[in-house]
């Protein structure tokens, strides 16, 4: 156990699971004028200490993997088997916000609490839904599941910055969606953020320039500041979505080249 006010130190992973193609003028308001390649992974991430197993979102499954032409690498719930973590293991989820892509595979795991932003669920269910625009990056069927555990005890709300245990907390931004959180975990190295959406790829926050599915274009430019605030460094700072952090960080096996450590220093 650790000593009084002594934080744990947590190992946190980012398990790829998904991609697809995408292009520069896809990824920032306004476009970009050298267009070129520039595609999108998809990762949900697992702090663990020996007291805690926490996982940050739950990304999507086969079915909206064909409905949205994204291709599956693998199911984001069994790929926690290459960690040696068991889905009746995990009780805590932190679902950064409910997008399709961080908040699906929620059936999947039995015992968990899902940790949530009050806005977020506001937004998801509220009257910006009747907007086809706004409601496109979520699904119907996540909610409803989401609204199924609220009414089984299963979902812990929180307003603004708040702990979710010693050494891990979230940190309310906004911007992309009305309710969207980033966490700021403990680590050997120091204090990491995982950003999510609050940052896609490493250039919206590192050149200022906006991803273009947003909520609020203020919140999400004021949300840069936030994370380097909260985080050690600028090295501290994970994207939500960017290619580059396979490329920046060591490979948990050489078996599997879609977890990377991102507990240790990055490789640059």
């Amino acid at each position: 156990m650790p000593k009084k006010n002594e934080l744990p130190q947590y190992e946190v992973y980012a398990l790829r699971y998904a991609g697809m193609p995408r292009l520069r003028r896809d990824n920032f308001i306004g476009g970009d004028p050298h267009d070129g390649p520039m595609p999108m992974d998809f990762f949900v991430w697992l702090l663990r200490s020996p007291e805690r197993i926490i996982l940050v979102d739950t990304g999507f499954n086969a079915q909206a993997a064909a409905d949205r032409n994204r291709e599956l690498i693998r199911c984001p719930i069994e790929a926690l088997a290459t960690l040696g973590i068991s889905p009746d293991q995990v009780d805590d989820v932190i679902l950064t916000h409910l997008h399709y892509d961080h908040a699906g595979n929620l059936d999947k795991l039995p015992i968990a609490r899902f940790h949530i932003q009050d806005s977020e669920v506001e937004y998801a269910t509220g009257r910006c839904m009747c907007f086809a625009p706004m409601r496109h990056a979520y699904s119907v069927t996540d909610i409803m599941l989401l609204v199924r555990n609220i009414y089984e005890d299963r979902v812990v709300f929180h307003e603004g910055d708040q702990s979710i245990a010693p050494g891990v907390s979230v940190l309310r931004i906004g911007g992309h969606t009305k309710g969207l959180q980033s966490v700021r975990v403990h680590t050997a190295r120091g204090w990491i953020v995982l950003a999510s959406d609050a940052s896609h790829y490493y250039e919206n926050m590192e050149k200022a320039r906006p991803f273009p599915i947003v909520y609020n274009i203020a919140d999400m430019l004021a949300g840069y500041a936030r994370l380097e605030a909260a985080a050690d460094s600028p090295d501290h700072i994970v994207p939500g979505h960017d290619p580059m952090v396979m490329d920046r960080y060591p490979l948990y096996s050489e078996h599997d080249p879609d977890t990377v450590k991102l507990h240790v220093a990055p490789k640059r």
